[in-house]
């Protein structure tokens, strides 16, 4: 059992992702997405075909939280509609289990989605909110209050069932739209992009009771979002996209620390993009000095590569004798509270950029100072061809 994906030969991700929920390699997957396609009609020219969804595979084991992370314009929306039923596919085919739901409408799918909006009624109190889909399914009174009362516990919504949601706080109102879903019991979530409305804190809290929550009760889960940081925290597998394609899909270390090219690398997080000429199979030169990489250099020894360094990954070393492999001058300190972001300019005219935890304590750099720079080896990561 695995998560892939197809989406272009940087992709490297046709092996099983690291951790994945489940162990046995012959379960079926609880959703599978073949060859998956979706074009749109320019609006500018009706001759043209936009093609926002290009050539996706995808599994997802059951009870795994999948999040579709990418810029704006990235198809990762499009990606989750066409799941949810409210896109069809322009080829390709959609699997929850061993059904193909093409041409299956949305309210057949056996799957809820929580949108950006809440999308509850401003008419109804929470209690009707929730039971409204039960309701339509013709379900006996004391059903409808059973679940209720159950998914009201789950998400914290204890005491409110009688207010309307004008007397919610947009915390609440998110808590009210995933009950509507959990009522229903769905074999599958979606969510597009559900904190987006939130405040930082709330979102943060938020995140970190979805996850939770869908730990708990194993619920395979598709989650939307351009948040790298909300990817990052709450997600079994990262599946990154960039322009209709899938770039890269594995766990959250995985994408972060050993990122398959330069898009992915700069997208999630931040990233100092150093270029250096391959010594060996374990080694590369960077302004005359050698570092090595554990990892692996995937050149030939001359060739022209390009690492990627994270500055959290940037010792700075400072006083009169400079044993560092690496050195600069300070051109910016920026002091952030939990950690400082230092620019160092180096020698070949590159920008370093240095994150320096507890810097309160240890002292801030100041600009103009010369130092150096320590890359930690099991941090150095060069992209591959």
């Amino acid at each position: 059992m695995s998560t892939q994906a197809r989406g272009g030969d940087a992709a490297g991700t046709g092996a099983p992702v690291a951790g994945a929920a489940g162990s046995d390699p012959h379960a079926v997957p609880d959703l599978r997405l073949v060859g998956l396609r979706k074009e749109f009609t320019s609006q500018d020219d009706p001759h043209t075909k936009v093609v926002a969804v290009d050539d996706v595979d995808l599994e997802l084991p059951k009870g795994q939280l999948v999040t579709l992370l990418g810029p704006s314009g990235c198809g990762k929306t499009t990606l989750l509609r066409m799941i949810a039923g409210f896109e069809e596919p322009t080829a390709g085919d959609v699997f929850f289990g061993e059904r193909r739901m093409n041409q299956v409408a949305p309210n057949a799918r056996d799957a809820t989605m929580v949108f950006q909006s809440y999308a509850i009624f401003p008419h109804l109190n929470v209690y009707d909110n929730i039971a409204f889909g039960l309701r339509l399914k013709g379900m006996k009174r004391s059903d409808i209050k059973a679940r209720v009362d159950r998914v009201v516990e789950q998400v914290g919504l204890v005491g409110m069932t009688q207010r309307p949601p004008s007397q919610l706080s947009g915390g609440q109102q998110q808590r009210v739209a995933l009950a509507r879903c959990l009522v229903m019991e769905p074999r599958m979530l979606l969510f597009d992009e559900p904190l987006s409305n939130l405040d930082a804190k709330l979102r943060e809290q938020m995140r970190i009771e979805i996850r939770e929550l869908q730990q708990r009760l194993g619920i395979t889960s598709v989650y939307v979002t351009h948040d790298q940081v909300e990817a990052m925290s709450i997600s079994d597998v990262v599946v990154v996209m960039d322009r209709g394609r899938v770039a890269q899909v594995g766990s959250p270390v995985e994408v972060y620390a050993r990122p398959v090219d330069r898009f992915v690398a700069d997208f999630i997080g931040k990233a100092n993009f150093v270029e250096a000429t391959a010594i060996d199979a374990h080694a590369i030169e960077v302004d005359g000095a050698r570092l090595e990489v554990p990892n692996g250099v995937p050149h030939p020894a001359g060739a022209a590569v390009t690492a990627v360094i994270r500055p959290e990954a940037l010792l700075i070393e400072r006083g009169s004798e400079i044993h560092a492999p690496l050195r600069g001058v300070v051109e910016r300190a920026s002091f952030l509270g939990q950690l400082a972001e230092i620019a160092v300019r180096a020698p070949g005219d590159a920008l370093w950029l240095v994150d320096v935890p507890n810097a309160a304590e240890v002292g801030m750099p100041e600009v103009g100072e010369t130092v150096g720079l320590a890359p930690s080896p099991r941090s150095l990561h060069v992209l591959p061809r």
